[in-house]
């Protein structure tokens, strides 16, 4: 498999929890493409971030929690290997895979499809959780990290009806 259509990044930890899988919608907008109505490779980024960002609130670790939990995760690692084009108003699924891990880091995978269902993109974010004072980042997980992991391993393990 050639590295441009990779779709795992990361290695998967034996007897870890499935990966917390989100899917969001989205519409493309004209302020996201260029002047062929393409969109701009940079918004990707941007589409990653909205499945993310539903991904970690569905995980208890969204922003207002972050904030009141006085914790900072930025994205220390970014990448995206693009496979077809998105246009403008295409209506796109942005999918954000939430790896399990035992560090202070969140480790994400993500794929873009088209309205078609052919994938556009596929990459990946690392974020590090810092101490937002002084930028230092955490040597082990943050309590706020710790007990949002317990809840995902418990709800893995719960049996299905």
């Amino acid at each position: 498999m050639s590295p441009r259509r990779r779709t795992a990044y990361f290695q998967r930890l034996p007897g870890s929890p499935a990966p917390l899988t989100v899917t969001v919608s989205h519409r493309v907008q004209f302020g996201e493409t260029d002047t062929m109505g393409i969109v701009w490779h940079g918004r990707y980024l941007a589409l990653f971030e909205e499945a993310a960002t539903e991904a970690r609130r569905r995980l208890g670790m969204g922003y207002a929690e972050l904030r009141a939990a006085a914790l900072a995760a930025p994205i220390v690692q970014a990448h995206v290997d693009y496979h077809l084009p998105l246009r403008l108003d295409e209506l796109v699924r942005i999918t954000a895979h939430l790896l399990w891990n035992e560090a202070a880091r969140l480790d994400v995978e993500y794929e873009v499809f088209r309205e078609d269902g052919a994938r556009a993109a596929t990459g990946f974010t690392v974020q590090m959780f810092v101490n937002p004072l002084t930028h230092e980042p955490y040597a082990c997980s943050p309590e706020l990290l710790s007990c949002c992991r317990a809840r995902w391993r418990h709800e893995a393990e719960e049996p299905k009806a």
